[in-house]
């Protein structure tokens, strides 16, 4: 972890035994919590000073890594236990865009302050709990992260589009990706959100999607009587769509060019 040469001349018998138990033990990212419990003591001091000395790095109170530590999914979800990677960030894991955002996004039941550590952006979205569904766990060990699946990220990002990247981008990714009617259909019943499910059948419908013909029933047996605005960040204007009670502000000419689909 560090030369023996600054073991030995700058660093306490102490924080030499803690850098090898954090060692034999593969930490890379932990809790002063986590210390207690390996080493049934109080090492509050012993980890500030070796902060200090720029061998460990504080993320935030009682939460540290090393200073070479830098997966940004594994840290955001660290820092709230039921962190799970979403939106934006988990549309660009899964290859569905190759836009590339400097923030983290991360859904959570708590409330958190955004973060800013080592020139990256960290967002916590809180939601329901009823939404904190539909992910994997990647990574092994003490590297573990959770991010939600490509189905539960396509609903997530229609449900708030302002952490998507964009509607055009996101359109592109419902297009590109693989998708389960059964796994949409249970993400669509957690969100409830009637627009974003109309939004999605009618999207699935025009661009003839493979594989959503459960789910496009599902979503017209869930259209009620009121028109939404098919992009809900455009103008109010456009054709309307009686069957989907949707009013179009982007022409089907430019829904298809924004799939991709000639």
């Amino acid at each position: 972890m560090v030369k023996s040469s600054y073991i030995s001349k700058n660093l306490t018998q102490r924080q030499i035994d803690l850098l090898l138990i954090i060692e034999a033990n593969e930490l890379e990212i932990f809790s002063l919590e986590d210390l207690v419990k390996i080493t049934g003591s109080n090492v509050n001091e012993i980890v500030e000073n070796l902060a200090q000395k720029k061998l460990l790095l504080r993320i935030e109170k009682g939460k540290y890594c090393r200073s070479n530590f830098n997966d940004e999914n594994v840290l955001g979800c660290f820092l709230v236990p039921d962190g799970i990677i979403a939106y934006w960030t988990a549309l660009n894991k899964h290859a569905l865009t190759e836009q590339f955002s400097n923030t983290i996004f991360i859904q959570t039941l708590k409330k958190k302050n955004d973060k800013l550590f080592r020139g990256t952006h960290y967002k916590f979205i809180k939601v329901h709990p009823r939404k904190l569904i539909g992910f994997d766990t990647y990574g092994y060990g003490n590297r573990q992260y959770r991010m939600s699946n490509v189905e539960k990220t396509i609903v997530d990002c229609f449900d708030l589009i302002e952490y998507s990247g964009g509607f055009a981008e996101l359109l592109k990714a419902f297009s590109l990706s693989k998708l389960n009617s059964n796994k949409m259909i249970d993400y669509c019943m957690a969100i409830n959100n009637i627009a974003v499910i109309k939004r999605m059948g009618f999207l699935a419908e025009i661009i003839e999607k493979p594989g959503l013909s459960a789910f496009v029933k599902f979503a017209r047996k869930k259209i009620n009587a009121k028109y939404n605005l098919f992009d809900p960040m455009g103008e109010e204007k456009g054709e309307f769509v009686n069957d989907w009670r949707l009013r179009l502000n982007s022409s089907r000419e430019d829904i298809l060019e924004m799939c991709k689909i000639h």
